[in-house]
C-alpha cells in the first residue's frame, strides 16, 4: 500500500536543547498517517503554549501537545488539514520526570497529535484503549520503547 501524501511544515518558535530535526518529525508523522494530509507542526515556548491552551481549551497552563483540526468533517477526497503544537519545555520536563529519552517522548507526542488529527481520541476508556494501542504500535515500530510502560493491558 502506498504511503499517503504529506505536506509538512515544521516551525521552530523556540530555542531549546534536543529539539528533533525536520526529517525526524517527517518520519514520525508519516508513520502515523493514514490518509493524505497537510500539517503544520510548531514547537513553542511555555508562554505561547499556555496562551494557546487558554484561548482554545480554557485551561490556563502550558500542555505538552495541542492539535487543531481544520475541518471536523473532512471530505475523504481532500487532504486532512491541521496544526500540531508541541510545547518544548513541557515535553522536556515530562521526559525527565518519566525517565524517558527526550527523542522518544517527542516521537510519542508527535504520533499522538497526528492520531488526534485523524479522529482518534481518549475521552472514554474505550477510546483511550484504541488510541494507546495504535500509539504503542507506531512508536515501537519506529524503534522506541513502549510509551505506556506502566499501563496494564
Amino acid at each position: 500500500m502506498a504511503r499517503p501524501k504529506l505536506s509538512l511544515a515544521v516551525q521552530y518558535a523556540v530555542a531549546a536543547e534536543g529539539l528533533p530535526t525536520r526529517p525526524q518529525f517527517r518520519r514520525w508523522v508519516t508513520a502515523a498517517l493514514e490518509r493524505e494530509a497537510e500539517i503544520s507542526l510548531r514547537l513553542v515556548d511555555a508562554e505561547e503554549g499556555q496562551m494557546l491552551n487558554h484561548d482554545y481549551r480554557d485551561k490556563d497552563y502550558a500542555t505538552n501537545v495541542l492539535t487543531f483540526v481544520f475541518d471536523e468533517m473532512p471530505d475523504v477526497d481532500l487532504p486532512l488539514m491541521g496544526d500540531i503544537v508541541l510545547c518544548a519545555p513541557v515535553v522536556e520536563r515530562e521526559a525527565a520526570e518519566q525517565g524517558k529519552a527526550l527523542e522518544a517522548h517527542y516521537c510519542h507526542l508527535t504520533v499522538h497529535g497526528v492520531l488526534h488529527l485523524q479522529g482518534y481520541d481518549h475521552e472514554t476508556d474505550a477510546e483511550a484503549e484504541v488510541m494507546e494501542a495504535r500509539e504503542r504500535e507506531i512508536v515501537m515500530k519506529l524503534g522506541y520503547p513502549d510509551p505506556y510502560p506502566d499501563v496494564m493491558e
